[in-house]
């Protein structure tokens, strides 16, 4: 890790990577800990893959007709949202399988960004960067708007934890006391279409679901209130993103899947951990 952290001190691209890593650490340790409580995981999943739609729209008429504003990122947290919203405005109001409402949505939003991809003349490095995920593509642009995103997210949370906790953990419960458990279910979800879409940047959509999740997951085997689950996941999710991008440096390896291997190991390892200590 030595070249790494000499590298870093000159590479301006490195500096960036780091910073939107830690940035998105924040949302992806925040927002994850309600999906893994809420046991909503594939619906994020869903999000996820959908996005492709948004930002193959935006990157064809970027291309075709020279609509400059159009860029991919800005594609991504459109479907993301559109998403989000439109999962949980089907479940609340048609009362449809949730599993069926997750594979139509994931499909589908894969299938039009599949056809725009193809309609678009020349080989798309921005899609294939939000596919597989690349830290060191970030650019200072980018670190703006994943900033102002983490900004949304932080401040709705801090606002409204105790309303997501009641959600969270017992709707008709909260539902009594007069808590407006449709419209918070539907913020949740289109702050889960943010935390992917920041994730997205960082890792690719192939890997996102898994930061999302495992970060909070791994905290949640140490921890047992939700804040102390929150702080540990975001601590995690910077520890992954910082050692995974210095991995993947010294290695030559792709940056994304190893942020998300070395995720996984480290899980794998605390399960084992934890259940020996029960032992």
């Amino acid at each position: 890790m030595d070249n790494f952290w000499s590298a870093f001190l000159y590479n301006p691209l490195l500096q960036m990577a780091l910073v939107a890593g830690i940035i998105a650490s924040v949302s992806s340790g925040i927002v994850g800990t309600y999906v893994v409580v809420k046991r909503i995981v594939f619906i994020s999943g869903s999000i996820a893959h959908s996005v492709l739609g948004g930002m193959g729209f935006f990157l064809w008429l970027k291309r075709v007709h020279g609509v400059t504003w159009a860029s991919p990122l800005l594609g991504a947290v459109i479907a993301a949202l559109l998403s989000a919203i439109l999962i949980g405005w089907i479940q609340l109001n048609y009362r449809q399988r949730e599993d069926s409402v997750i594979a139509t949505i994931w499909s589908v939003g894969m299938a039009i960004g599949v056809v725009f991809i193809a309609q678009t003349p020349g080989y798309n490095v921005d899609l294939m960067s939000f596919l597989l995920g690349n830290i060191l593509w970030v650019s200072s642009t980018d670190i703006l708007i994943l900033s102002l995103l983490d900004g949304v997210i932080v401040l709705v949370v801090l606002l409204l934890h105790k309303r997501f906790l009641a959600l969270c953990f017992d709707e008709v419960q909260a539902e009594l006391q007069g808590v407006p458990v449709k419209g918070l279910y539907l913020l949740l979800l289109a702050l889960i279409a943010i935390s992917v879409v920041l994730l997205i940047q960082i890792v690719g959509i192939v890997l996102a679901l898994t930061m999302l999740t495992l970060p909070a997951t791994i905290a949640g085997l140490f921890k047992r209130r939700l804040p102390q689950i929150m702080v540990l996941a975001v601590i995690l999710s910077a520890v992954f993103n910082v050692v995974g991008t210095g991995v993947s440096y010294q290695l030559d390896w792709p940056s994304g899947a190893t942020i998300t291997l070395l995720a996984a190991l480290s899980y794998l390892c605390c399960l084992v951990a934890t259940k020996q200590r029960k032992a």
